[in-house]
């Protein structure tokens, strides 16, 4: 039994004694005269709440920054007529700060024997898999003074996916990659590794790229133009460990690499190539392989939504041994890790030979345009001080990428807003030049 506002007002405005037994909504009205006898009535004419029939339809995954809208049947079987507030319980990051109150509790009337549905708008912080918590609804008299209450368990799940923020720049990309594949008017010379066609020689060609057959059959010098193998294997490997947990900015490193992740696979299937995801630590989190081009990048989303970085020391000698027996054939290994020196040194490097001598690796990593910022500090001993520790900071990943690329890695460290198109960058150069 739950005592109103209303009922409590007309309570206090007639003088009369009221004790709530417990705390919260659940009470006692002690009362004598007209006012209880109108209470007692209100409250057994309210429709009873365990006999409702509550049912879930709407959306089950949603980009994160966009809104959701998950809707809620309200079937009322009872002979007396529902009026009722309803709060539909979701967790805090399933809504923007300050938004919970109003997007979570509905109003509704439902005649008897009829159904009614309201709908809770969504609008999710974080990635993840988000699921309803209990729909509780308070069940009103016809004069509002009392009210019965009770809880139901609906079950539904949202999955917030990436928000894939880097899609802007794959226009741009594939129209380049149209240009080194020969399907527009500006051909490339003597790069690839697949013939394409010939044509007339033009001052300033590769003279390797010349047909000696060709021009001796038409007595004009003739060259050949190449485009980048198709159906090349491309592995991206995300590092899930605790330095994917660091902060850069507004989100962790495992955001920013999650979305170049998905510019290049939307890139690389374009382009012909199979694309497979890992995600590792101690284990593999996630892992998408053999999916037809169309399904590449659901998959990828899908995959990478519940991911959250785990603050355990990747396992380099696991990690490298599952890429290992899941590109058996020569391929190009993308990983998305730290340059931080310890990790690196310590855990990569002396597995790399073993890495290279099979694949085409590429290394990307995120980092902070705060050092950048530090560097260039002046004026007083504190901002001299961080100059030196950002200087410093740049000079040890600089020697870091050094190593690797001694050991045959090519390496992109660019911050958040650029690693995305510089990776992509990274991939068509390498394709330019033959290299997969």
């Amino acid at each position: 039994m739950a005592l109103t506002g209303r009922a409590a007002l007309v309570a206090a405005l007639g003088a009369l004694p009221v004790g709530l037994l417990e705390p919260g909504w659940t009470g006692i009205l002690a009362v004598n005269g007209p006012l209880a006898l109108a209470c007692a009535v209100d409250y057994a004419l309210a429709a009873p709440v365990r006999t409702l029939r509550l049912a879930r339809s709407g959306d089950t995954s949603v980009r994160l920054g966009e809104s959701a809208e998950v809707h809620l049947s309200v079937t009322n079987p009872g002979g007396r007529t529902l009026r009722a507030r309803i709060r539909d319980a979701w967790p805090p990051s399933s809504w923007l700060p300050g938004t919970e109150a109003a997007a979570s509790r509905h109003a509704l009337t439902v005649p008897a024997g009829e159904r009614r549905r309201v709908t809770t708008r969504l609008r999710p912080s974080r990635r993840g898999d988000r699921h309803a918590d209990r729909v509780t609804i308070r069940s009103y008299g016809p004069l509002g003074l009392m009210a019965r209450q009770g809880s139901h368990v609906v079950p539904w799940t949202v999955r917030v996916l990436p928000p894939f923020t880097s899609r802007k720049h794959l226009p741009s990309r594939l129209a380049r990659l149209r240009e080194l594949d020969g399907r527009t008017s500006v051909l490339t010379r003597g790069e690839g590794t697949e013939f394409d066609s010939l044509r007339d020689y033009v001052p300033g060609d590769d003279t390797r790229s010349i047909d000696w057959r060709a021009t001796a059959r038409q007595n004009k010098v003739a060259v050949r133009t190449w485009r980048p193998e198709r159906d090349r294997h491309i592995l991206i490997c995300l590092d899930t460990g605790r330095t994917s947990a660091g902060r850069v900015g507004d989100a962790p490193r495992l955001d920013s690499a999650m979305d170049a992740a998905l510019l290049l696979a939307a890139l690389a299937t374009r382009a012909g190539d199979r694309v497979d995801l890992l995600a590792h630590d101690r284990r593999t989190r996630a892992q998408v392989q053999g999916r037809p081009a169309g399904d590449v990048l659901p998959a990828f989303v899908n995959a990478m939504a519940p991911l959250e970085p785990e603050l355990v020391e990747t396992d380099s000698r696991s990690l490298v041994s599952t890429i290992l027996r899941g590109a058996p054939r020569r391929s190009l290994v993308v990983l998305l890790t730290s340059l931080d020196a310890a990790p690196i040194e310590e855990g990569l490097l002396p597995l790399l030979p073993s890495l290279t001598q099979r694949h085409t690796v590429l290394l990307a990593s995120v980092a902070d345009p705060h050092i950048a910022e530090m560097t260039t500090a002046r004026g007083t001993v504190d901002a001299v001080y961080e100059a030196a520790a950002g200087t410093q900071t740049r000079a040890q990943r600089r020697r870091t990428a050094d190593q690797l690329s001694r050991h045959g890695v090519h390496v992109v460290d660019a911050t958040p807003d650029t690693l995305a198109p510089a990776l992509a960058d990274a991939y068509l150069a390498l394709k330019a030049a033959g290299r997969l």
